[in-house]
């Protein structure tokens, strides 16, 4: 039986109208109204000759259109890994008594909304906050919490942030080679698509030994080949919904070096075929999506886009498309769907969007730090690429440290180096008053290192032996303020927000464990820091033994039976944490 989504696409590829604006349309009349309606749903759906019911789908999928209304001023608060480890969550719990207004409500009058999202990308300065789209970093939140309680008026902007620290350990530097002034922009496209060929560039990208740097790790060259290789239109998309707490590497190229990620994403469509290509950004990054758009028109303007690209028979143009708060949405099929217009949930693979993707069509998708190697590669060949890095992975990856480092920003560096190099030398350990206790590798689906694991390398194999999944080799300090429990409450929390509902197993599983974490009784002589929790309500503590009991079948199920990635990372990453706090949990009484 065909699944509804793919009801909508294929309806959407037969008729020619893709649903690209959906979201488009939806975040204008939240931003006029207040709210959508149901009146609304139906005139978008009219204006974009789309059927009611997919317009709905979308409308009550993202968090940004279902929590209701919002109000005249917006605020979301982050309650990602990065900021729950510098507060403990209480820096949630200060913005609600300030504001007045709890997490996912507005205040009767429309003046203020609170919002809690998984990741602002401000991992190295967390706590943050999007006052509408002004950012506010630190303990006080940009000085919001040094407000008066009540106070929702909407002329006291935030302070803004620092930059975005960022330095390259290889020489030369290649993803970071624009924004350190090495190279420029728009260096490479030209002369390949006037005078090069696809061969070429797919030759230089097979030797590179490229692979997917959004965490799935999948050969670049084979998915080109793997489209290449299908008749009819072709699509690529640069996955901009970086939605891992503790990564905001993708950030800072989207910002900082949006012509790179262009450039990569037109390499690609010329090595495919394809003549049309789209970026997803999250909505969480607004001055991300300003910049890519920017970016877009610059490139028009310069010839570097549009029909017959600097004088070939090549047509080449971008979209770009703002998602609207689904973390599952930056998984393949998922995103396929989001770009669309529906909702963002997974689908079974295959087929794979290589052979079904965009309006069912094939279409690669990278990551933008991948994408923003490619210049590089074909400009110096695969093979120079290839001698930086490891044998067993070649070249260089984008590593972001959190704010509990002395140093926290985006390093590049190779392949194969410690994590005790990267955690010590590189971040140069703890701030002062912070003892190391864990470091989160990989985003929230990767896995918890204890101090002494950190000789392990910066390499896929060695860090899957060890139970954690590379990810996205974001690394996210954990001191001993927070207590076991409270982390393994955060991990089954994010898992419950942010399963897509696709399929049982991830849907109820992730629920069910984050009750049975809410009753866990906290190990002897710890306290957890307040606004940590779901309320626990009237069920029974119980024991670590009990929990640990009881949480087992779950992960299995989710281990083996979960629809995509999401549903087992969850369960990788619960299982981390009861081996990295072995010890507290041995505390923990019946």
């Amino acid at each position: 039986m065909t699944e509804p989504r793919e009801v909508f696409v294929r309806l959407q590829a037969r008729l020619g109208r893709p649903g690209t604006a959906v979201l488009e349309r939806l975040r204008e009349i939240q931003s006029e109204r207040g709210g959508i309606g149901p009146d609304d749903l139906t005139r978008v759906a009219d204006e974009l000759r789309l059927p009611v019911a997919a317009v709905t789908g979308a409308a009550t999928f993202y968090a940004d259109f279902a929590e209701g209304c919002r109000g005249r001023r917006h605020v979301r608060v982050c309650e990602g890994a990065s900021c729950f480890a510098s507060t403990g969550g209480e820096h949630v719990r200060e913005l609600e008594r300030v504001l007045g207004v709890p997490r996912g409500t507005s205040a009767p009058d429309g003046s203020v909304s609170l919002q809690a999202v998984r990741c602002l990308g401000y991992c190295y300065d967390s706590p943050a906050v999007l006052d509408g789209d002004r950012p506010g970093t630190g303990r006080d939140l940009g000085g919001l919490l040094a407000r008066q309680p009540g106070d929702s008026s909407t002329d006291s902007a935030v302070r803004p942030p620092p930059p975005i620290p960022y330095q390259s350990l290889v020489d030369p530097p290649v993803v970071l080679a624009g924004l350190l002034g090495v190279e420029g922009e728009w260096q490479v496209w030209p002369d390949v698509v006037a005078g090069g060929t696809p061969e070429r560039v797919n030759r230089e990208i097979a030797a590179s030994g490229l692979r997917g740097r959004g965490g799935a790790g999948f050969p670049t060259a084979r998915k080109w080949s793997m489209a290449a290789g299908e008749s009819g239109p072709r699509y690529v998309v640069a996955n901009g919904d970086e939605g891992d707490p503790g990564s905001y590497c993708d950030r800072l190229l989207m910002e900082r070096d949006p012509h790179r990620v262009l450039e990569g994403l037109a390499l690609a469509a010329f090595a495919v075929g394809a003549r049309h290509g789209l970026v997803l950004v999250r909505s969480e990054y607004p001055e991300a999506v300003a910049a890519m758009r920017a970016a877009v028109r610059r490139a028009r303007a310069a010839g570097h886009l549009g029909r017959g690209v600097h004088g070939s028979d090549h047509d080449f143009d971008v979209r770009v498309v703002e998602g609207a708060g689904s973390y599952v949405a930056g998984e393949e099929t998922a995103l396929m769907h989001a770009v669309s217009g529906l909702r963002g949930e997974a689908r079974p693979r295959p087929p794979y969007p290589t052979s079904r993707g965009f309006l069912a069509r094939p279409t690669v998708l990278n990551n933008v730090e991948t994408l923003a190697a490619v210049p590089w590669v074909v400009r110096h060949g695969g093979a120079a690429y290839a001698r930086l890095g490891h044998p067993d992975e070649p070249g260089t990856k984008l590593v972001c440290l959190s704010q509990l480092f002395r140093r926290p920003g985006v390093y590049e560096v190779g392949y194969g180096v410690p994590l005790r190099y990267l955690v010590q030398e590189v971040g140069g350990g703890l701030r002062p008053g912070h003892t190391l206790r864990a470091v989160q590798v990989g985003g929230p689906l990767g896995g918890f290192l204890t101090p002494e694991q950190l000789d392990l390398p910066l390499l896929t194999g060695p860090l899957a032996g060890a139970g954690v999944p590379l990810g996205h080799a974001s690394l996210i300090a954990f001191d001993t303020t927070v207590p076991a429990a409270a982390v393994l409450r955060h991990e089954w929390a994010f898992g419950a927000a942010e399963s897509c509902g696709a399929c049982t197993p991830c849907r109820v599983g992730t629920r069910r464990g984050l009750e049975l974490a809410n009753r866990l009784t906290e190990p002897a002589g710890t306290a957890e820091p307040a606004g940590t929790a779901e309320p626990v309500g009237t069920a029974e503590p119980i024991g670590t033994a009990d929990l640990l009991a009881r949480q087992e079948p779950l992960l299995e199920v989710l281990d083996t039976a979960s629809l995509c990635a999401f549903g087992r990372g969850v369960a990788c990453a619960v299982r981390s944490v009861t081996r990295a706090y072995a010890d507290e949990f041995a505390g923990s009484s019946p």
